[in-house]
């Protein structure tokens, strides 16, 4: 067989690391987004409040960032494979040993430095890997990488609650993290940082069409005086305030309208589904219209939802939110890593990725946290959903000011 078969038929490996980061992201992220069901178990048996409940997650989502910036510029030099294997194992061992807390401290120590330093940076590692390996129909891929999230967000907060229910959440914990380990390191072993480690060329490279996708080839240091860069991390530090706030707060609130636990971790289940749908969506309508004009369309959609929310108070209600929400919250993850693209190229993709990965988990850090302590002095989430509000229109005028970067010669 030749290469240029093996470049554009069935067997090409790009396809090969789409697989393993859809099943790496669904694992990571699904556990991840899983906090919000082991809440109310956590706030039971040590009668913490939820603002210091919460805290946990939102240190760990700026330590996340942390992660994000430092292994996706080093992704930049040694690939994905080496990292992720050894983040698998911290990842893994941060749950078995959240299984035996007995204080916040130790919430926060496991939670924060072993589980939470992986989750974004898995999704930096390996969606810039992904958009070195396709040229052409780059957000596509990108988008079908992304359904990893999906699924996880959609099947393991499920099988979490049903952990909870039947064994406790300290034996839940100690089943995640043994399955964590057993699935993650094989997996990791696939990973590739470019076609030219397998002796291959980027798929769709020599297709004029799709070389104009980089005519911008920007280093870290270029992109990061241009004022598209700073305007881009400043509306995913927006998407990522809201969006974590939901993941975390949506459930709490789900209980305290009265809604049954498994209806209230089935809600995250369906934003997960529903966030398949809107990554593949809204990342291939990207490869046709642009990521600026495909991320201004998500942003009306997340600020009708919100509104809606505001208002939400049966299940019902609560489950059309869901819905809709989880495709502009798909979407708006799926066009990450090509809009880094599109606006910069992927000269130091994984290092501008990982930049603005960080800007995103800053707000995500303090959204739970804010959240939570609105909750604690108001006794209701009202006031934290009108902040949602505000900020996701706030996201959709950068999104509309956001241009096309000219990469000055002189």
């Amino acid at each position: 067989m030749t290469k240029d078969k093996l470049q554009n038929g069935r067997f090409f490996y790009g396809y090969h690391i789409v697989i393993a980061s859809i099943l790496i992201l669904a694992i990571m992220h699904g556990l991840s987004s899983s906090y919000g069901i082991f809440f109310n178990s956590l706030q039971a048996e040590f009668g913490w409040n939820r603002a210091v409940t919460s805290g946990a997650h939102s240190i760990g989502f700026f330590f996340s960032g942390v992660g994000a910036l430092i292994y996706g510029k080093l992704s930049d030099r040694i690939g994905p494979r080496r990292i992720l294997t050894i983040g698998a194992i911290f990842f893994s061992l941060g749950y078995v040993l959240l299984s035996r807390i007995m204080e916040a401290w130790q919430l926060y120590l496991f939670y924060v430095l072993l589980v939470m330093m992986w989750p974004a940076a898995a999704n930096v590692l390996l969606l810039s890997t992904t958009t070195r390996w396709f040229v052409k129909k780059r957000g596509f891929f990108s988008g079908i990488a992304k359904i990893g999230t999906g699924l996880g967000m959609m099947i393991l907060p499920l099988v979490a609650s049903s952990l909870i229910s039947d064994h406790g959440w300290r034996s839940a914990y100690l089943v995640l993290g043994v399955v964590a380990i057993v699935f993650l390191l094989p997996i990791t072993q696939v990973l590739r940082r470019d076609p030219a480690e397998k002796g291959l060329r980027p798929y769709g490279e020599d297709e004029a069409h799709a070389v104009s996708l980089d005519t911008a080839d920007y280093s870290q240091a270029e992109a990061m005086k241009t004022k598209q860069f700073w305007m881009t991390g400043a509306m995913f530090m927006l998407i990522w305030y809201c969006s974590n706030s939901l993941i975390i707060h949506l459930a709490p609130f789900a209980l305290d309208s009265g809604v049954l636990p498994i209806h209230a971790a089935a809600l995250l289940s369906i934003i997960g589904g529903v966030s398949i749908v809107g990554r593949v969506i809204m990342a291939a309508a990207a490869d046709r219209i642009g990521c600026r004009r495909a991320m201004t369309i998500t942003f009306i959609i997340l600020v009708i939802t919100l509104s809606w929310l505001y208002t939400a108070i049966d299940l019902w209600q609560l489950r059309l939110f869901a819905i809709v929400y989880g495709f502009a919250h798909g979407g708006f993850y799926g066009l990450i890593s090509p809009l880094v693209a599109e606006l910069f190229g992927t000269r130091a993709h994984g290092a501008l990725f990982g930049l603005i990965t960080f800007c995103g988990m800053l707000g995500g850090a303090f959204g739970p946290f804010i959240a939570g302590h609105i909750f604690d002095i108001t006794q209701s989430y009202l006031p934290a959903f009108q902040i949602l509000i505000v900020l996701s229109i706030a996201g959709f005028v950068l999104s509309i000011l956001l241009k096309a970067t000219r990469l000055s010669t002189t």
